[in-house]
């Protein structure tokens, strides 16, 4: 065999290999991003997100940010559940907006968590037609954006978010973001 053939040999070697490690590595890290990013409770992420069209893995990033997949979670305010509604929202959606008296107990059911935190996200983007300011809203109050952050064009100019005065809150969107995308990512491209 000729010193020509030896190298051809020895770099195809080398490329399939390299090739083989990346491919390996590459299901290695998407491996361990769905064990980081689970997909649970999938039919009431299904049948909310068709109902009120708000995108599966917008949904699963606001779960994950909020409660980590803990339907039992409550916030030192006070947030319950899988999607950490407070009570004072949780009764405004239920009486003002899908007209229900529902228990605050219900809370902790994460079909009940699931559908009026959907149903939150849905009522927000409707509102902002901004999915960040949506979720700014989300986690600092519908309030404090529509009637403190809108009107300041130092928060948001031309319906996009410059800045979020809130720490917390602009900590929040970005986790929230961050998740999505990596939803989007490894289970709904």
């Amino acid at each position: 065999m000729g010193k020509g053939l030896k190298n051809t040999i020895a770099i195809i070697t080398i490329i399939i290999i390299s090739v083989s490690l990346g491919y390996v590595c590459d299901r290695i890290i998407i491996s361990l991003e769905k064990r980081s990013h689970p997909i649970r409770f999938e039919e009431p992420v299904g049948k909310y997100s068709r109902q009120y069209g708000v995108p599966e893995e917008i949904i699963y990033g606001v779960i994950k940010a909020e409660s980590g997949f803990d339907s039992a979670a409550v916030s030192p305010k006070g947030a319950v559940g899988l999607m950490q509604i407070t009570p004072d929202t949780f009764d405004w959606l239920t009486k003002y907006q899908i007209r229900e008296n529902l228990s605050q107990g219900l809370l902790y059911d994460p079909e009940t968590n699931i559908k009026y935190g959907v149903f939150f996200l849905s009522y927000l983007y409707r509102e902002f037609e901004n999915w960040d300011i949506a979720f700014a809203a989300y986690n600092a109050g519908l309030n404090r954006v529509k009637n403190n952050w809108l009107n300041n064009p130092e928060y948001i100019k031309d319906n996009e978010i410059v800045y979020i005065p809130i720490e917390e809150t602009r900590n929040y969107v970005q986790r929230v973001k961050k998740n999505t995308e990596t939803y989007k990512k490894l289970y709904f491209n």
